[in-house]
């Protein structure tokens, strides 16, 4: 049985938090900036809790045993 390796996008991309769930970026925030209020800019610049059933798939791509 070979090896089960983490996905490498999903690593770049996504962190477990000491709790065990899952940070990501928002998304729309890389253009089509000038008609987004500053105040949603910000807010899309903090990190993202995953919901549970995206977390799911998520962990399991970051699993590695």
């Amino acid at each position: 049985m070979p090896k089960s390796k983490t996905h490498s996008g999903a690593k770049k991309r996504f962190k477990l938090t000491a709790s065990g769930k899952v940070r990501g970026r928002h998304a729309f925030t890389s253009h089509i900036l000038e008609k987004k209020s500053p105040k949603r800019k910000r807010a899309l610049s903090k990190a993202k809790i995953l919901a549970p059933e995206d977390a799911r798939r998520v962990k399991q791509m970051l699993r590695t045993s």
